[in-house]
């Protein structure tokens, strides 16, 4: 595991559970349907051109970037701290029939060169890298000039009885969604971003600027990797 160095101490690059071993795979089990993954890899394919280099970071089981690579030709990695989701995500992607290189890595030290992927992906996990500012600069790095990134992710905002109703969508097990419902309210919601919050971390990066869609309890931050002006 990758560690960031702050004030001279070591601190681990996700703020969240460890999601290895059964943890990873209640949560795979818990998140494979009722999360709308279809309806959002066809919202992004439609940003997308034919043969777009894609980087889902923190894709955890998979399960976007599955559908993703159903939707159109497209070549996609996926980047996760978690060697258990990376295990599990791409035992996903060869039971699917696509194909999908899942790596080992932090969102603030990526594994790719520079100016790599047309569009970087992040879906309900940017609250809780422990340096956003540092994993939005990774991922303006590895974008090429022009490219797009969107982080999708939890309100801060939402209330309750939005969260419940979004929770009762999963389709889970009773006591499966009173866990679910109890992590949002004691744990989700404690690390996810104000407006105010995220537009101040992407105003230190260097992106410098993006736009805030509010989409029931999320929000969908697009950023764009502005092109070099010559001479």
């Amino acid at each position: 595991m990758f560690f960031t160095m702050i004030s001279g101490k070591r601190r681990k690059p996700y703020k969240g559970l460890a999601m290895e071993g059964p943890i990873a795979r209640w949560y795979a089990q818990n998140t494979r349907r009722g999360r709308g993954f279809r309806e959002t890899a066809q919202t992004i394919a439609e940003r997308l051109t034919p043969d777009s280099a894609v980087l889902e970071v923190a894709p955890g089981p998979g399960y976007l970037a599955i559908e993703l690579a159903r939707s159109g030709s497209y070549h996609i990695t996926g980047v996760d701290i978690s060697h258990s989701f990376v295990q599990i995500a791409s035992e996903n992607a060869r039971q699917a029939g696509v194909t999908i290189d899942f790596r080992h890595g932090d969102v603030a030290h990526l594994p790719f060169p520079a100016d790599t992927f047309d569009f970087v992906l992040c879906v309900a996990a940017f609250k809780n890298f422990s340096d956003p500012v540092a994993a939005l600069d990774d991922i303006y790095r590895v974008l090429r000039s022009g490219g797009r990134a969107s982080i999708l992710d939890l309100r801060k905002e939402a209330r309750l009885d939005e969260i419940a109703a979004d929770v009762r969508k999963m389709q889970l097990s009773p006591l499966n969604a009173i866990l679910t419902r109890w992590t949002f309210r004691l744990m989700l919601l404690r690390t996810a971003y104000t407006r105010e919050a995220l537009e101040a971390v992407v105003a230190r990066s260097r992106f410098g600027r993006g736009e805030i869609l509010v989409d029931g309890i999320g929000f969908e931050l697009r950023l764009v990797k502005e092109g070099q002006v010559s001479g």
